[in-house]
C-alpha cells in the first residue's frame, strides 16, 4: 500500500482515558468510569495460564486469560495489582522508618465528567496504597493565574511530593505555561521539558518518566520480553506517549522507528517490528497484515466503536485489531485491561520515588550542615 492517513493524539486527553478494568474471565470488559459495557465473545474458550515475572521480586502473578489463539495476553490489570502491592509495602516502610507519607496533589479545572471520574479514581488509588491525596477543583471560568497560584503553593508544600494537572484544560488557558509551572522535582506526570530533555540525552536521567510510556516498558520487563537489539516500531508521535515511548525503547538498546501521519508505507515498516507500541487513537488500524509473526504488541489506544448489542451502543477497542493480532503475535495487550491500569500504577510509583528522593536530599543537607559539629553523631543516628 502507498500510504495510510491517521492522526496522532496531540493532547494528553487521549492518554488520561486509559484506566480500565475487566472481569477475571477476560470475556466481559467493564469500563470503570462509564459503567458496565457488555461485550460478548461468540465462542468462549478455556483460559490459558501465564506467569508474569517481576524483575524486582521473587513473587509471581498468575494471570488467567481467555483467548482464541496461541498469543499470550499481557495482563496489565494483574501486573498493576502486583505493583500497587509493592508500592503499598514501601509506603508503609517509609512511614514507619521516618514518618514520611508520600503526597499527590491533583488540580482539576472545569466540570467534565470524565476528568472528574479520572481524578476520583486517582484519589482511590492513592488511598489504596497509603499515599496522601490533595485535590483542588476550580470552575471552568477560573483564570490561568488562579491555577498557577495553586501550583506555586503545592510547589512549596513539603507534604506534597507530586503535582498533577488534569488535562484537558479549558480552551482559554495556556496548557504549556501551566504544565511548565510545576517544579521538576514534583513533575510526577513527567511532562516537564527538562524531564523530557533528560530522557532524550544519553548519560542523563530524568527525575520522572511519563506514566503511560513507563507502563508500556514495565509490561515488557515483567513479561520477560527482551528489548535489546530488537526492532521496535512506535505508531504515533505525541508528546505524551509516542515520543517518550520511542526514547525509552532507545534507552533499552532497541532499534526504533516512529510511524506517524506522514509516513509512507506504514504497513510495510510496522511488519518488520519485533515490538510494536501503538498510540494513535484509530480503532483497529493495525491489522494482521501489519504484524510480523511472533511480534509483541503493546496497544495504548482506547477507542469507542458502535455496537448495537451494548447497552450504551458502543464498545471499546484498541488501535490494533485484537482478533487478528492474536493469530499472529507472540503476545498482545487487551483493550481494556492492558496498558490502562498501568498508567495509574506508574503515577503512584513516581509519587513514591519523589518522596524518597526528597527525603534523601534532606539527609544530605543535614549531613553537610552537621558533619563538623559535635551533634553530628547523635542527629544522624536518628535518621
Amino acid at each position: 500500500m502507498a500510504s495510510m492517513i491517521f492522526t496522532d493524539p496531540s493532547s494528553a486527553a487521549a492518554v488520561h482515558h486509559l484506566p480500565f478494568t475487566r472481569f477475571s474471565n477476560g470475556l466481559n470488559p467493564l469500563r470503570r468510569f462509564v459503567g458496565p459495557l457488555h461485550v460478548f465473545s461468540p465462542t468462549p474458550t478455556l483460559p490459558r495460564i501465564l506467569s508474569v515475572r517481576s524483575p524486582r521480586s521473587s513473587r509471581f502473578v498468575i494471570a488467567s486469560m481467555a483467548i482464541e489463539s496461541s498469543a499470550k495476553v499481557i495482563d496489565g490489570k494483574a501486573v498493576a495489582k502486583q505493583i500497587r502491592e509493592e508500592i503499598s509495602a514501601k509506603v508503609l516502610k517509609l512511614k514507619e522508618a521516618i514518618g514520611v507519607v508520600p503526597g499527590l496533589a491533583v488540580i482539576l479545572v472545569g466540570d467534565r465528567k470524565d476528568s472528574a471520574t479520572y481524578v476520583r479514581n486517582k484519589k482511590k488509588a492513592c488511598e489504596s496504597v497509603g499515599i496522601n491525596s490533595f485535590e483542588v477543583h476550580l470552575p471552568d471560568d477560573a483564570s490561568e493565574e488562579e491555577v498557577l497560584k495553586f501550583i506555586s503553593d503545592y510547589n512549596g508544600d513539603p507534604s506534597v511530593h507530586g503535582i498533577l494537572v488534569q488535562l484537558p484544560l479549558p480552551s482559554h488557558m495556556n496548557e504549556q505555561n501551566i504544565l511548565n509551572a510545576v517544579t521538576i522535582e514534583k513533575d510526577v506526570d513527567g511532562f516537564h521539558p527538562l524531564n523530557i530533555g533528560r530522557l532524550a540525552m544519553r548519560g542523563r536521567e530524568p527525575l520522572f518518566v511519563p506514566c503511560t510510556p513507563k507502563g508500556c516498558i514495565e509490561l515488557l520487563h515483567r513479561y520477560g520480553v527482551d528489548i535489546k537489539g530488537k526492532r521496535a516500531v512506535v505508531i504515533g508521535r505525541s508528546n505524551i506517549v509516542g515520543m517518550p515511548a520511542a526514547l525509552l525503547l532507545q534507552r533499552e538498546d532497541a532499534t526504533v522507528t516512529i510511524v506517524h501521519s506522514r509516513t509512507k508505507n506504514p504497513e510495510e515498516i510496522t511488519r518488520q517490528a519485533d515490538i510494536i507500541i501503538s498510540a494513535v487513537g484509530q480503532p483497529n488500524m493495525v491489522r494482521g497484515s501489519w504484524i510480523k509473526p511472533g511480534a509483541v504488541i503493546i496497544d495504548v489506544g482506547i477507542n469507542p466503536v458502535e455496537d448495537a448489542s451494548s447497552p450504551r451502543g458502543y464498545r471499546l477497542v484498541g488501535d490494533v485489531c485484537y482478533e487478528e493480532a492474536c493469530k499472529i503475535a507472540e503476545a498482545v495487550t487487551p483493550v481494556p485491561g492492558g496498558v490502562g491500569p498501568m498508567t495509574i500504577a506508574m503515577l503512584l510509583s513516581n509519587t513514591l520515588n519523589s518522596a524518597k528522593r526528597a527525603y534523601n536530599i534532606k539527609i544530605e543537607t543535614l549531613r553537610n550542615r552537621v558533619k563538623d559539629s559535635d551533634e553530628a553523631g547523635s542527629l544522624l543516628a536518628l535518621l
